[in-house]
C-alpha cells in the first residue's frame, strides 16, 4: 500500500506522474513504432503482451532498482554515487534511440526542476537520465520511495499506451481498458525492483533493442523512437 504523508505529498506525486509534465514523453514510442510496422503488433492483446514484458523485465530490473538507488543519493547528498547511478541508467539503453529518449527526457526535467526552484546538489553531469531527475524531484518532494516507483511506472505505462493508440490504432476504450489491465501488475513489479540486487541490475530484450534499432531508418515515422 503507498504510503502519502499528507495531500500534498500526492498532489506532488499526481503532478510528477502526469502525462502534462513538460519533458516530451509523448514524442517517443521506445521501439513500439517499429513494432507495429512490422506487424508484430496487431490489436491491443499484442499491445498488452508487449508492454507486460517490457515493464517486467525492464523497468523491473533497471529502472525501478535504479530509481530506488538514486533517490538515496540525492536524499543523501551523495554526488559520487548519484553519478554512478546516473551512468549506470544511461549505460543499459540498448540503441542509440534509447539512450536519446532517456537522455533528452532527464535533461528536460531537471531545467524544468530548476524554474520550479527544486533544490539539489549539482552533480558533474551533462547527459541525465530520466531516472536521476525523476529521483531529484522525487526526493525533494518528499515522496517516498514506494509511491516513486509506482509513478514513473504510470508515467511509462501512460505513455506507452498512448503510442499505441495512435500507432495500432486502438480505440479511447480499448486503451482504458488496456490502462487498467496492465496496471494491476504494477504494484508487482514495484515490489521485485526493491529485491534487484546490485549486481543483478539489467536486461536484455532483443525485440525491443531491434525494433528500436530499425525505427531509425524506418521510411515514415510519428515517433522519434
Amino acid at each position: 500500500m503507498l504510503s502519502m504523508n499528507t495531500d500534498l505529498d500526492l498532489l506532488r506525486l499526481l503532478q510528477l506522474s502526469s502525462a502534462t509534465l513538460p519533458v516530451g514523453g509523448f514524442s517517443f514510442s521506445q521501439g513500439l513504432e517499429y513494432a507495429v510496422e512490422a506487424g508484430w503488433l496487431n490489436d491491443a492483446d499484442d499491445v498488452e503482451d508487449w508492454l507486460l514484458t517490457t515493464m517486467q523485465q525492464s523497468l523491473g530490473w533497471v529502472d525501478l532498482p535504479l530509481l530506488l538507488r538514486s533517490h538515496a543519493a540525492w536524499a543523501a547528498n551523495d554526488e559520487t554515487k548519484i553519478c554512478y547511478w546516473n551512468d549506470y541508467a544511461v549505460a543499459c539503453r540498448e540503441t542509440a534511440e534509447l539512450k536519446a529518449t532517456d537522455v533528452a527526457m532527464g535533461n528536460a526535467l531537471i531545467r524544468l526542476l530548476k524554474t520550479l526552484d527544486v533544490a539539489g546538489i549539482e552533480p558533474a553531469l551533462t547527459e541525465h537520465s530520466y531516472v536521476t531527475a525523476f529521483a531529484l524531484a522525487s526526493s525533494a518532494w518528499h515522496i517516498d520511495t514506494q509511491a516513486s516507483c509506482s509513478a514513473y511506472s504510470w508515467s511509462w505505462l501512460e505513455n506507452q499506451v498512448a503510442a499505441a493508440t495512435k500507432l495500432v490504432p486502438l480505440g479511447q476504450t480499448a486503451a482504458q481498458r488496456l490502462l487498467l489491465l496492465l496496471s494491476e501488475h504494477v504494484p508487482a513489479v514495484v515490489a521485485q525492483s526493491a529485491a534487484v540486487e546490485d549486481d543483478a541490475i539489467g536486461s536484455s530484450l532483443p525485440s525491443l533493442a531491434l525494433a528500436s534499432g530499425w525505427h531509425e531508418t524506418q521510411y515514415c515515422r510519428l515517433f522519434q523512437s
